[in-house]
């Protein structure tokens, strides 16, 4: 049952099902983010907002020339580092997906945030964006049991088994190792994914479009992104 589970896995990216037209869907960009943002955030959040916000900008710059293994788990660090809350402690809605700003500022992320922020890190550290999948699953051993969850998923090769980077376990380790997760579906800044033999009527799909959409809008007025 081990390798049928995680079969699942490699066959991701094999179905295309929507393309999300976004500015942050480009390979290599540069992250600036401008004072009047800073200001904002301390502003809104306290005097340490900016603080954090620079310290990811930091992590971008000293990470660029780092091999492959080291930015992942570099970023997979830098963001489990942040404490894990539910979206309506944090925001006061059921579902919200910040932008990395608009989490660092805040000092809180729940699970798929986290795995936002590590996705749009990666990809600012050069990272290929058919390599990168935001990925929702089932976490079976977290409590409550079956809890769905997400994490960022980084394929080697378009047919290789994934490494994981999740805040359950810190540790970046391949999808065969994690067989307290099965997989739903996944996307990235290209297009939305599903796994084929978990695609039938799934509702979290059209949300989670949605809630991609409405936060690469805000992105936008965040970042100033130069092709490099």
């Amino acid at each position: 049952m081990k390798t049928n589970r995680f079969s699942i896995w490699a066959i991701f990216g094999l179905v295309f099902l929507f393309v999300a037209n976004s500015l942050f869907a480009q390979e290599g960009f540069k992250v600036s983010i401008s004072e009047k943002v800073l200001i904002g955030a301390d502003a809104k959040y306290g005097p340490t907002a900016s603080r954090r916000i620079l310290s990811w900008t930091k992590l971008i710059a000293n990470s660029k020339n780092k091999p492959i293994n080291e930015k992942l788990e570099a970023v997979n660090d830098f963001f489990n580092r942040i404490p894990s809350k539910s979206d309506m402690e944090l925001w006061g809605k059921r579902n919200y997906w910040p932008t990395p700003v608009e989490m660092l500022a805040r000092n809180g992320g729940s699970p798929a945030s986290l795995a936002i922020g590590k996705y749009f890190t990666l990809l600012a550290l050069g990272v290929r964006i058919d390599q990168l999948q935001i990925t929702y699953v089932t976490a079976i051993n977290l409590p409550p049991a079956n809890q769905s969850h997400m994490v960022l998923t980084y394929y080697p090769t378009p047919n290789s088994m994934p490494l994981v980077l999740d805040n359950i376990d810190g540790e970046v380790k391949s999808a065969s190792e994690r067989s307290d997760l099965i997989p739903i579906y996944s996307f990235n800044g290209d297009g939305l994914w599903l796994a084929k033999e978990r695609s039938d009527g799934h509702s979290e799909v059209s949300s989670h479009v949605e809630l991609w959409n409405q936060m690469n809008t805000r992105m936008g007025k965040e970042f100033s992104l130069d092709e490099s």
